[in-house]
């Protein structure tokens, strides 16, 4: 991916804004943010109500499901979300940010319904590889979005708060959960929400990102779009590139790029199988552990309270410090919150570890989109955010399937142990990537835009 300036531990240099830093731009921005907002939290609904109407589905014996079966009904819907993270990035590089958000919001929400509908096993499940594929391909594209119209500075800070939507997400499916006496039917039928409210408001308020238009070449667009909302635009980062539609991709793995490219990739995996794999399963492997029902999916609450909390600080503290130092003590800090939860502690304390790990759980990937987000190109960020994305849902097909097979063995301290080494494997490879030997600051090869 082509850098902004950096120093050895990935800082990364200001980025341009879209707009001229005016209130109309401002508000512009807010604009965006805001139907953003509201729609990855109907995202962070549909993924997290699965996890949260599970330990019910198990007790009722709901299509003959086990954990076993439940694992792997999890990576069905991570593999879905793969192929949507993989498709989106570059599919929102062709034809625009906002053409591709409304697409995956749209299939996801069918997606719940054929979920509600399911009679049989099978069918929930192919409802459930649908619903990753639209769940898969709006975040990369939201975020994409967001970064471009971000104000100077402040990319990583908008990129967590638009990531805090998918935490309140987690804690709406548990109060739904809750309200609905856990019934999965009623729980995936209130999924299909987006579709009549936000899909309708983002198709009339959103509009495309400026900054899209511009590396694309359409520049009367763009000046219509930024006449109608009374702003003005910047100069393009650099001449548009027309033609070759892969050349975002290629972008990613020129000169020394590669490497870190493949280290952010690896990282995003960790990071992934932890927030997929170790968020269904929490509520599960809580209620083995002694915890009574309505206490395990309390836990689904605290963990993305915590997140909430955990986007704010470290979107500051990234755009303050860097990427790469603030992911790497994230991290860290999740390893060590998980495994303290393989030891029973009061209730009181339990919910103090669970909300802690959550601030740093689901921050600590969120940050590696924003980091990846600031390095890129106008031309190629919606590819290198979808991509790296879509990379780490390897990590989110099998986080699901390892915590199933883990609570089969009937072992409910192994699960722990497996989900914090993936905390220490994220760890070691987004440090990786602020050594100053893979800098792609220090070294650009010809033929690659210069970094900002």
């Amino acid at each position: 991916m082509s850098s902004t300036s950096t120093d050895a531990t990935g800082s990364p240099a200001p980025a341009a804004t879209t707009g001229d830093g005016s209130a109309r731009g401002n508000r512009l921005a807010l604009l965006v943010i805001g139907l953003c907002w509201l729609l990855v939290l109907f995202d962070g609904l549909d993924m997290f109500v699965y996890g949260s109407v599970l330990p019910h589905m198990f007790e009722t014996k709901a299509l003959g499901i086990n954990p076993d079966k439940a694992g792997n009904v999890g990576s069905y819907a991570t593999f879905g979300m793969l192929i949507g993270a993989l498709s989106s990035g570059t599919i929102s590089d062709w034809i625009g940010r906002k053409k591709t958000i409304l697409a995956s919001t749209a299939v996801f929400s069918l997606a719940s319904a054929l979920t509600a509908m399911a009679g049989s096993l099978g069918t929930f499940s192919a409802a459930r590889f649908l619903t990753g594929l639209g769940l898969g391909g709006l975040l990369p594209s939201a975020i994409t979005m967001v970064s471009e119209y971000a104000p100077r500075g402040k990319r990583a800070l908008i990129v967590g708060s638009l990531m805090t939507a998918h935490q309140a997400g987690g804690i709406l499916a548990g109060y739904v959960a809750l309200w609905t006496d856990s019934d999965w039917r009623t729980c995936f039928w209130i999924c299909v929400v987006p579709l009549f409210i936000g899909v309708p408001l983002a198709a009339k308020y959103l509009p495309e990102s400026l900054k899209f238009l511009q590396a694309k070449g359409r520049d009367e667009e763009a000046g219509a779009l930024a006449a109608r909302y009374g702003v003005e635009l910047t100069a393009p980062a650099g001449k548009p590139q027309a033609g070759d539609r892969w050349g975002a991709l290629a972008t990613l793995f020129r000169g020394n790029l590669w490497v870190q490219t493949l280290f952010y990739w690896l990282a995003s995996f960790g990071g992934l199988l932890l927030v997929y794999g170790f968020s269904q399963w929490l509520p599960t492997m809580m209620r083995n552990a002694g915890y009574d029902l309505g206490s395990s999916i309390g836990f689904t609450i605290v963990i993305n309270l915590g997140g909430i909390f955990g986007m704010l600080v470290g979107g500051r503290l990234t755009d303050r410090f860097g990427g790469a130092r603030i992911c790497a003590v994230w991290f860290a800090f999740t390893a060590v919150g998980i495994y303290a939860l393989s030891f029973h502690m009061a209730l009181a304390l339990t919910y103090t570890v669970v909300f802690f790990t959550g601030f740093f759980l689901f921050s600590g990937q969120a940050m590696i989109y924003a980091t990846v987000a600031d390095r890129s190109t106008d031309e190629s960020r919606g590819t290198a955010v979808g991509w790296v994305s879509g990379m780490g849902r390897f990590g989110a097909v099998f986080g699901p399937w390892l915590g199933g097979q883990l609570l089969d063995t009937g072992s409910n301290t192994a699960g722990f142990t497996a989900f914090a080494l993936a905390g220490v494997f994220a760890l070691v490879f987004v440090s990786l990537t602020g050594l100053r030997m893979f800098d792609p600051a220090a070294r650009v090869p010809s033929g690659v835009p210069s970094p900002r």
